[in-house]
């Protein structure tokens, strides 16, 4: 609408008085003057145009070509004399008309080209190429320089060093930058020719150790789903996990969620991400122990705490198995995963409706999560574990009181447990036959060569990003055992001491190897969580924000990643966290330089 305006005010000697139409493109604005309501702005334009006798009618974009073409920019003066300067410098050039010859385009200029040299002289010392190129003149042909092509293409005889030199231009060079196997036949075969090519092509992508560690893959997920075993009874077999990054309250700010894997009963037990292993005992036996006896196995993550000696010790003096995941596949205790999705929609909603204390919320947040219907077993946690559900405002008279005493309460007890674990088997079946869907079954063997995945990006922690071109895959290494149907142990490099050395077959990539291929010791700064770091080098700035009225002290960081520099803003704390000796030796050198920190 502003451009009519200054069209109706350039234009106006010649439009006022007259019957005006006016095309555009914007169909909306043909009905302005019909708008039931206008904001001042639109007031003001209507004013304005209420002088003129007015008509707006759309025209499509493609159509309106006069005004789309008037519309684009000019070109400068400037760049119009280099584009006269530039058809001029063709129009002089000398022109020469190229014989109609059956050798490929630009093979008489590479003549003195090493390659082509090499491939010549080849095809004169293979004899039984040279006769049959004389005896097949239909498709054989000799080009000026003595090179015998095949319609058009240079024939490479068979010489398996001077293949490999073709292909390893085609495919490793500045100019083609390790292209697919069907761009990069399509690229030969336009200039050579020899028998199995497309064969060897393949072979050489397959086997070229660059594409097996950068190019992703297009397959689903190896390895699949492999269902926990169903526990006998209540309690016997429990899942744990932490909820972490939740906002400090009453000195709280972790939940340690445990549930049982027959009745999907948990418990939610508020803490500190500080507490030692020994306050993590302690809540085990007073919270568990206490309630439901000591269990015969625990599934679990690797997280620090629960891999720690001391939980590892008390858990052996109780008889309790400790089944740890593999690394970095969360799916092994998926149950706790779920449960804790839950909670925290649960909390979520606790919080909006009654207020920002979290922990106030929990014990009625376990109450709920154990009453409430699962669809895993057909009944609620507690309906599962006491043999009815729970008192609520809502079912006062469907929960009375009844007596159930010796042989009928051992048998409706020992019934409703069949029912539990006749529903978790027909869940886990359905939750393999949908997840088995999305995978395909992968085995390694003892011995193999395999390319471990890394986990290119861990979040906006600047400890755990890695830079955006490291390598997908690192490796190869060799597998030394199989754990189980879907897990190998590798041989990693020394340098690699602090990683858990049990993989899931789908961090796992086959290494094809042709070719000789060196074990590589892995990237000095590859972190235990398989991402690069990025090293800070300085500060280069700082800053106050203001976040929910807490102010946060910023740095500005310069990081190097991978030899390339980056600068973003950082959280001073958690740079002290995360890089302490680094951050140590900054305010060390600021106090020697006599600056102050303008952050105080």
């Amino acid at each position: 609408m502003a451009a009519v305006l200054f069209a109706l005010k350039i234009w106006r000697s010649y439009l006022y008085g007259e019957k005006v139409q006016v095309f555009t493109d914007h169909k909306s604005l043909k009905y302005i003057f019909t708008q039931p309501e206008l904001n001042l702005r639109q007031r003001r334009w209507m004013e304005f145009v209420a002088d003129y006798d007015l008509e707006i009618a759309y025209h499509p974009g493609k159509a309106n070509l006069v005004a789309d073409a008037l519309s684009r920019k000019r070109v400068a003066k400037d760049t119009e004399k280099d584009m006269e300067g530039l058809i001029g410098m063709i129009g002089s050039l000398r022109l020469n008309v190229l014989s109609d010859e059956t050798e490929p385009l630009g093979l008489g200029a590479a003549d003195q080209a090493d390659l082509l040299s090499r491939v010549r002289i080849a095809q004169e010392n293979d004899a039984h190429l040279v006769s049959v190129a004389q005896n097949d003149k239909a498709e054989y042909q000799v080009s000026n320089n003595g090179t015998i092509l095949v319609n058009g293409r240079v024939c490479v005889p068979s010489d398996k060093s001077l293949r490999e030199e073709i292909l390893r231009e085609a495919h490793q060079s500045k100019l083609s930058i390790h292209p697919g196997t069907t761009k990069m036949y399509h690229d030969l075969k336009r200039y050579y020719h020899w028998n199995g090519m497309k064969r060897d092509v393949a072979e050489w992508v397959a086997s070229c150790p660059v594409c097996q560690q950068v190019k992703a893959e297009h397959q689903v997920p190896g390895g699949l789903l492999r269902s926990l075993p169903i526990p006998e009874w209540k309690w016997d077999r429990i899942t744990m996990d932490f909820v972490t990054g939740l906002p400090v309250c009453d000195k709280r700010d972790v939940i340690w969620v445990i549930v049982d894997r027959l009745t999907k009963a948990a418990h939610f037990l508020p803490m500190c991400k500080n507490d030692s292993a020994e306050r993590l005992a302690e809540l085990y036996v007073k919270e568990i122990v206490r309630l439901h006896g000591v269990p015969a196995s625990i599934v679990s993550d690797r997280d620090s705490k629960f891999a720690g000696k001391f939980w590892r010790e008390l858990q052996k003096k109780f008889g309790t198995k400790v089944n740890m995941s593999t690394a970095h596949h969360p799916q092994t205790d998926g149950q706790s995963d779920r449960t804790i999705q839950t909670l925290e929609d649960m909390l979520r909603a606790c919080v909006l409706d009654w207020g920002e204390r979290w922990t106030d919320h929990l014990s009625l947040a376990e109450f709920a999560y154990n009453n409430s219907y699962h669809a895993s077993i057909a009944m609620s946690p507690f309906e599962a574990l006491y043999g009815r559900p729970c008192r609520t405002p809502i079912c006062w008279t469907q929960v009375g009181e009844r007596s159930i005493l010796g042989r009928d309460f051992v048998q409706e007890t020992t019934e409703r447990i069949k029912v539990v674990k006749a529903k978790v088997k027909e869940s886990q079946d359905r939750q393999k036959s949908y997840a088995d869907k999305h995978r395909r079954d992968l085995e390694f063997a003892v011995g193999d060569l395999v390319y471990l995945k890394m986990i290119t990006y861990k979040g906006k922690d600047p400890a755990l990003m890695s830079s955006k071109l490291s390598p997908r895959y690192i490796g190869p290494y060799k597998i030394l055992d199989r754990i189980g149907p879907v897990a190998y142990k590798l041989e990693l490099p020394p340098t690699m001491f602090a990683f858990h050395k049990v993989f899931h077959v789908s961090m796992l990539k086959k290494c094809i190897t042709s070719r000789d291929t060196v074990l590589p010791s892995g990237p000095s700064d590859l972190q235990p969580n398989m991402s690069i770091a990025g090293k800070p080098v300085k500060v280069i700035g700082k800053k106050k924000k203001v976040v929910k009225k807490k102010c946060i002290k910023m740095l500005n960081i310069v990081w190097d990643r991978d030899g390339e520099e980056e600068v973003t803003w950082e959280p001073e704390e958690v740079m002290k966290v995360h890089f302490k000796k680094w951050f140590g030796k900054q305010v060390k050198a600021k106090k020697d330089d006599g600056s102050e920190d303008e952050s105080n």
